[in-house]
């Protein structure tokens, strides 16, 4: 069972992130990263963040320049959070390929061209 408090922390990392990667965006050049999810263990050390990248087909290389750069991100999200949290917990970054799923299926159904 989710507690409360871990919930508001899930939302109050995706939010900062969100609006770090927005100001991220901004340098990239037409690339949008968004961020979808975030859950963090138990213990309140690890977050999961699941990206959202767009163009699809720089998402690979998006990803692996975001994991390189985990350690300033997590420097930036203390600096905003640090009279919510005391310990802010360890970036790890996934894609979140649900809507490239869920484009696949309607492909197969015929719903889309």
């Amino acid at each position: 069972m989710e507690s409360t408090r871990k919930s508001k922390i899930d939302r109050l990392v995706q939010k900062e992130l969100s609006d770090i990667f927005q100001k991220f965006t901004k340098t990239l050049g037409g690339v949008l990263i968004s961020v979808t999810s975030v859950s963090v263990s138990a213990d309140l050390s690890i977050a999961r963040v699941r990206l959202s990248i767009f163009p699809a087909d720089k998402k690979d290389e998006m990803l692996q320049t975001i994991k390189k750069s985990a350690k300033s991100l997590r420097y930036d999200l203390s600096q905003r959070t640090k009279n919510q949290l005391r310990q802010v917990p360890e970036l790890t970054f996934f894609i979140d390929d649900s809507l490239d799923y869920l484009e696949n299926i309607d492909k197969l159904l015929g719903l889309t061209k």
